[in-house]
C-alpha cells in the first residue's frame, strides 16, 4: 500500500540530469502555452475527487460569464461572493469528509490545499482577464503565482496560512505590481491569511543564499497560476546553482534549527500538552526529514528513499503512519478551535479523541489511549530522525564532527580503537560487525555500557542496528544474570546513566529489557499536575537523582545531597525510582500494584531478597512522605510519631526522602518550590529524631507552650525600640495554646512588635499590617492584626485572591480578648516574593477589601470562570474521616476539583453543621484540591458517630457541587476557631 507521503514538487526531476533529459524538458516547456493553467488535482490521493471538492473549470467559466454580463462597478462584489461561496462550499465538503473519515490525515491536508488552489487560481484569472488584461506582454512582464512553504508542499490544515510568491523574470513592471496589489486586496476580502512576497528571479536567488528559511520555502514551491517560464527558470537556477552544491550545509542548518525549536517548545516529545506542529516529534520534525530528502536526493515520494538505502520499507511505513496521524490531529485541532492553533491542550484532546473514536477501557480514559498513540508516533518520528542521521553520516552528507570533538578524539585514541566487539571512530562507538546483535543479543546492552565507560557517544548507524534487532531481546536475555549486571551498571551510572537511559528508551531497548517499563512508555496521565508521560516522568526522576549524586543540586536539595554523600544503597534507590510508577494505567491503586510489579522485576533481575524487599517497600510507600508533609499538620507530634512508625528505620527514611524529592521534581517545571522543601525537611528531621531516640521528650502541651513563651521573652529583649513590659505581659496572657504551638518564635516576635505599635488601643476599626519579603522561602510574609468578627478569615483569603497573590500558607488565631492575629505567606504569579515596589499597592488592596470598600463576592465572580483547557477535568468529590491521625481531633479530608471559593464553601458548611475547625491544610495537584480539616464537634469531642459523619459528607459534597454553578460569598460566616492554610493555591 502506498503511504500518504507526497514529497512532490512541479520542479522535481532526477538529481543527475543527462543532456538528453534537459533537452527533453526544454522541448516540453516550449510546446506549452505560457498561459496554460497548472494541472489541478495534481496533488493526488485526496479525500474526495478534485472536482468534487472544487470545480476549477466551472469556476473559471462562471467568472468569465459574470465578466461578460456585469458592469465593472458591480463585477468585483459578484466575484468576491462567487469566490467566497466556492471557498466555503469546498471547505465544507472537506470538513464533512473529515468528520466521516476522521483519520484521513494527509488526504484531508491535500484536499484543503486543492480547495485553496482553486480559489486563488480563480482570483488570479479574474484579475488578469478582467481587471488588468494584457493580451500582449513582453517576456519581462511574465508573472508566476507560486505557492511556497507548506502550501507549496500541498499540505494545509483548515486555517493554515496561504503563502504566495509573486515571481517576475526581472524587475517588477507596473502591470505586475497592479496585478499583485489587486489580487492581494481580493484575497484579503476573502479573509484569507496571506503571507506574500514579490520578487524577481535574481532577488529570490540572493535572498535564498542568505536565509535558510527562504531557501526551504523555495525548495517546495509549486506553480498555482500565471506564467510557467519564470517558475521553471527559478527552479533550474536553484537546483543547479545552489541546492546541488550545498547539501551538507543545508543539513547542518536544518538540524540546528530543529534543535533550537525543540528547546523553545520544552525539549521533550512527551509534554502532556504538545505542540503538534513545532514540538519535538511533531509535524515540523517530519517536514525536516522531507526537506533534507528533497534537497539531497530530489525525490518525489518517500518510497523512493528505499532503493537509495535511506529507509527500509517498514521505516517508510512508520513515516507514512506518523504523518497521516499527525495531520489528522492537526486538521481536527484547527476545525474544533475554529482558528489556527497548534497546541494540543487538554480540552482539545478530549474532543479529538472522541472524534477519532477512542473510548474508555482497561482502566484508562479514551483520551489517554488517544494520547498514548500520539506519543508513540512522536517516538517513531524520533526513531526516523536518528536513522536518517545514520544514513547521512554514512553518505557524508553531514559535516564532520566539530574541531573540539576531533581534538578530544585525537587525545583519547590515535585513530579507530577496538573496544571488545565495538570500535570507536570519530569519538563515537559503533559495531565492528553489523551481524553482532543478531549473533549476540547481550551486545545490545553492552553497547550502552561501553559508551559510558569510554565516555563516547553512540554512532547513529549502531543505533539503527539496535532498532532493527529489538526482537532479539527476549525472555532468555531478560533472565541472564550477566545482562542484569550490565543493566545495573548503566542504571546506576551517575555520570552517563541519564542520557544512556534516555537513549535506551528512545530506541525501545529499555522497554524491551524491562517489559514492565515498556507497558508505561508513552502512557499519558490525563491531569493538570503531571507535565510528562509516565516513562518520561520516571526518567526525569532518575536525572534528578544523578544530579543530587554529582552534587549539582546542593543549593536546592542540601539534605538529600548530604544523605547521598554519606552513602545509601544506590542500586535500591535507582531500581525503586525506575519502578515507582509501573502500576499506573490500571484501575488498581498504582502504589499497591506497582509494589507487586516491582517484586517480580526484582526477582527476574536477581536482586538479593533484602534489597528487593526494600525496593518493594519504597514503591508501595513512594507517596507517603509527600502526602504527610503536604496534607497533615506536621507540627503535631502525633503526625510525626505515626509517620515514624510506618517508616520504622533511618535507612528507609533516608531513601524515602531522596525518592520523594526526585518524584516531585520529575513531575514538571514549577512544581517544586522552597515551601515543599521546608515541609519535607522538617518532617525528615523530626522523624529522624524519633527513630534515633532524639525525639521531643516533652510529652505535655503545657511544656511546649511554656518553652514558646520563654523564647518570646528572650526575643523581646533584642527588639528595637524596646517592648513595654505591660505589652509583653498582655501578649503572653492573651493567646490560646494553639497560637504558641502553631507558630515559631520569629512569627511570635513579629506579632509582639505589631501589638506594641498598636499600643493599648482597642478600636474595632483599627487594622495593623506588616508586609516583608522572605527570600529564604521565596515568599512575602503578610501579617494582619485586627478585631475579630464573623467571616474574617474568609474575607482575608478573598482579599489576597483579588490582589493577585498566591497564598502558600496562612494561619489565623483568635485571642481571648477578641483580636485576630493572621499571617499569610504569599507569592506573585511567577512563584516569587513580591517586589518591594509592589508591597504598598498590595497592602492597600488587601486593606480596602477587608474594610468593605471592595465587595469580594462581586469581584471574585469573574475569577471563578473556568479556562477552556480546564473544562474536561472531572474530579469526583471524596470525603474521608480519620479519627486516628490525631489524639484530639477528627481529620476530615475532602478531595475535589480545585475552584476559587472551595475553601470558603467547605468551611462555611462545617460551621453550619456545628463543627469547629482548628486547623485547615490545603494542597493542590493540578486540577485536584485536597482540603484537610482538624475539627471537633460542638461539645469539643471527635466526630465518631457514623450518622454524623454521613450527614457531614453529604453536606460537604453538596457544597462542592453548588460551587460549580454559583460563586460562594467570600465574606460569608466562617468558624472563628484557629485555622491553618498550607501549600500554593494559585486561585486564592
Amino acid at each position: 500500500m502506498t503511504p500518504e507521503i507526497a514529497l512532490d514538487s512541479t520542479a522535481a526531476a532526477p538529481r543527475h540530469d543527462s543532456a538528453e533529459a534537459r533537452a527533453d524538458r526544454a522541448a516540453r516547456r516550449r510546446s506549452r502555452s505560457d498561459d496554460d493553467p497548472p494541472s489541478f488535482g495534481g496533488l493526488g490521493n485526496m479525500i474526495l475527487p478534485p472536482d468534487d471538492i472544487a470545480d476549477h473549470a466551472g469556476l473559471i467559466a462562471e467568472i468569465d460569464r459574470l465578466g461578460a454580463t456585469l458592469q465593472r462597478d458591480t463585477l468585483r462584489q459578484a466575484i468576491i461572493a462567487l469566490l467566497a461561496e466556492t471557498m466555503d462550499a469546498s471547505r465544507s465538503r472537506v470538513r464533512t469528509a473529515l468528520i466521516a473519515t476522521p483519520d484521513a490525515g494527509l488526504r484531508v491536508a491535500r484536499a484543503y490545499a486543492h480547495a485553496t488552489d482553486v480559489v486563488v487560481a480563480g482570483a488570479v484569472h479574474y484579475v488578469m482577464a478582467h481587471v488588468h488584461p494584457a493580451p500582449i506582454r513582453t517576456r519581462g512582464e511574465r508573472l508566476s503565482i507560486i505557492a511556497v512553504g507548506g502550501y507549496g508542499r500541498g499540505e494545509m490544515a483548515p486555517f493554515s496560512d496561504v503563502d504566495l510568491l509573486f515571481l517576475t523574470p526581472q524587475r517588477r513592471t507596473a502591470w505586475a505590481e497592479s496585478v499583485v496589489e489587486t489580487l492581494l486586496y481580493l484575497l484579503w476580502d476573502l479573509k484569507l491569511k496571506v503571507g506574500q512576497s514579490t520578487r524577481s528571479i535574481a532577488e529570490c536567488m540572493r535572498y535564498a543564499g542568505e536565509d535558510w528559511t527562504i531557501r526551504t520555502n523555495l525548495l517546495e514551491m509549486r506553480l498555482i497560476a500565471g506564467d510557467r517560464d519564470p517558475f521553471e527558470a527559478l527552479s533550474t537556477r536553484l537546483w543547479e546553482e545552489m541546492f546541488l552544491k550545498t547539501g551538507p550545509q543545508f543539513v547542518a542548518a536544518k538540524l540546528e534549527e530543529r534543535d533550537r525549536r525543540h528547546e523553545r517548545h520544552g525539549g521533550s516529545r512527551y509534554l502532556l500538552e504538545p505542540n503538534v506542529k513545532e514540538g519535538k516529534g511533531g509535524l515540523r520534525d517530519l517536514q525536516t526529514l522531507h526537506w533534507i530528502s528533497r534537497y539531497l536526493y530530489r525525490v518525489e515520494k518517500a518510497w523512493e528513499l528505499c532503493p537509495l538505502g535511506v529507509f527500509e520499507e517498514e521505516e517508510v511505513q512508520r513515516f507514512a503512519d506518523a504523518a497521516k496521524f499527525l495531520w489528522a490531529v492537526r486538521s481536527h485541532l484547527h476545525d474544533i478551535a475554529g482558528r489556527a492553533t497548534e497546541a494540543l491542550t487538554f480540552d482539545r484532546q478530549v474532543d479529538i479523541a472522541r472524534r477519532l473514536g477512542y473510548q474508555d477501557h482497561d482502566g484508562r480514559m479514551g483520551v489517554e489511549h488517544f494520547m498514548h498513540r500520539y506519543f508513540r508516533h512522536a517516538k517513531d518520528v524520533g526513531d526516523l530522525t536518528r536513522i536518517f542521521s545514520a544514513v547521512l553520516e554514512a553518505q557524508h552528507a553531514k559535516p564532520r564532527p566539530r574541531l573540539s570533538s576531533l581534538m578530544r578524539a585525537m587525545t583519547m585514541i590515535p585513530g579507530d580503537r577496538k573496544v571488545g566487539p565495538f570500535k570507536i571512530r570519530d569519538d563515537r562507538l559503533t559495531v565492528s560487525d553489523e551481524r553482532l546483535f543478531e549473533e549476540e543479543p547481550i551486545a545490545i546492552l553492552s553497547l550502552f555500557r561501553e559508551a559510558a565507560r569510554a565516555d563516547a557517544r553512540i554512532h547513529p548507524q549502531a543505533m539503527r542496528l539496535v532498532t532493527l534487532n529489538l526482537d532479539r531481546i527476549d525472555d532468555r536475555l531478560r533472565s541472564d544474570p550477566q545482562a542484569a549486571e550490565i543493566f545495573f551498571e548503566i542504571l546506576t551510572d551517575a555520570k552517563n546513566g541519564e542520557w544512556l537511559l534516555g537513549l535506551m528508551n528512545e530506541t525501545g531497548v529499555l522497554g524491551r529489557f524491562i517489559p514492565e517499563f515498556g507497558a508505561v512508555v508513552a502512557m499519558m496521565q490525563f491531569n493538570m499536575y503531571h507535565h510528562y508521560t509516565v516513562d518520561e516522568h520516571t526518567l526525569e526522576t532518575l536525572r534528578t537523582l544523578a544530579r543530587i549524586e554529582r552534587g549539582e543540586a546542593r543549593d536546592d536539595h542540601p539534605v538529600a545531597t548530604e544523605i547521598s554523600r554519606q552513602g545509601v544503597n544506590r542500586r535500591v534507590l535507582y531500581v525503586a525510582l525506575l519502578a515507582h510508577d509501573l502500576g499506573k494505567g490500571r484501575p488498581e491503586d498504582h502504589s499497591v500494584l506497582g509494589a507487586e510489579i516491582a517484586a517480580g522485576m526484582c526477582r527476574r533481575l536477581g536482586l538479593p531478597d533484602v534489597e528487593a524487599e526494600l525496593v518493594v517497600w519504597l514503591v508501595r510507600h513512594h507517596l507517603l512522605m509527600s502526602d504527610v508533609a503536604q496534607k497533615r499538620d506536621i507540627s503535631d507530634p502525633i503526625t510525626v510519631r505515626d509517620f515514624a512508625q510506618l517508616v520504622q528505620s533511618p535507612e528507609r527514611l533516608r531513601l524515602l526522602l531522596i525518592l520523594t524529592v526526585c518524584d516531585i521534581r520529575g513531575v514538571g517545571p514549577g512544581v517544586w518550590n522552597n515551601w515543599k522543601a521546608q515541609l519535607l525537611r522538617k518532617l525528615y528531621w523530626d522523624t529522624r529524631a524519633q527513630l534515633t531516640g532524639g525525639g521531643d521528650t516533652r510529652t505535655t502541651q503545657a511544656a511546649r507552650v511554656r518553652e514558646a513563651k520563654t523564647a518570646l521573652e528572650e526575643a523581646a529583649k533584642t527588639c528595637d525600640p524596646a517592648i513595654p513590659p505591660e505589652i509583653l505581659a498582655r501578649e503572653l496572657d492573651r493567646h490560646f495554646p494553639q497560637y504558641w504551638l502553631g507558630l515559631d518564635t520569629e512569627a511570635h516576635a513579629l506579632f509582639l512588635e505589631m501589638a506594641a505599635g498598636a499600643g493599648m488601643v482597642s478600636d474595632p476599626e483599627t487594622m495593623h499590617s506588616r508586609f516583608h519579603p522572605d527570600p529564604s522561602r521565596d515568599v512575602t510574609v503578610a501579617a494582619l492584626h485586627m478585631h475579630d468578627h464573623p467571616g474574617l478569615f474568609s474575607r482575608m483569603a478573598g482579599a489576597f485572591a483579588l490582589s493577585g497573590a498566591n497564598v502558600v500558607d496562612a494561619r489565623s488565631y483568635t485571642t481571648g480578648d477578641g483580636m485576630t492575629y493572621a499571617i499569610f505567606w504569599i507569592q506573585d504569579a511567577d512563584g516569587r516574593p513580591f517586589e518591594e515596589s509592589r508591597l504598598h499597592r498590595l497592602r492597600r488592596s488587601i486593606e480596602r477589601t477587608l474594610r468593605g470598600e471592595v465587595v469580594a463576592r462581586e469581584a471574585l465572580a469573574e475569577k471563578t470562570r473556568d479556562r477552556p483547557r480546564e473544562r474536561p477535568f472531572t474530579v469526583p468529590t471524596q470525603v474521608i474521616f480519620d479519627n486516628d491521625a490525631s489524639e484530639l481531633y477528627t481529620v476530615i479530608e475532602v478531595n475535589a476539583r480545585d475552584r476559587i471559593g472551595l475553601l470558603n464553601a467547605l468551611t462555611r458548611t462545617l460551621s453550619q453543621q456545628n463543627v469547629n475547625i482548628f486547623t485547615a491544610i490545603i494542597a493542590t495537584y493540578g486540577e485536584r484540591a485536597v482540603d484537610v480539616f482538624y475539627v471537633k464537634d460542638l461539645f469539643g469531642l471527635k466526630v465518631h458517630a457514623a450518622s454524623k459523619q454521613a450527614r457531614l459528607a453529604k453536606a460537604l459534597t453538596e457544597a462542592v457541587e453548588a460551587i460549580e454553578t454559583a460563586t460562594p460569598d467570600a465574606g460569608g460566616d466562617l468558624d472563628k476557631a484557629p485555622a491553618t492554610r498550607r501549600k500554593p493555591r494559585r486561585k486564592g
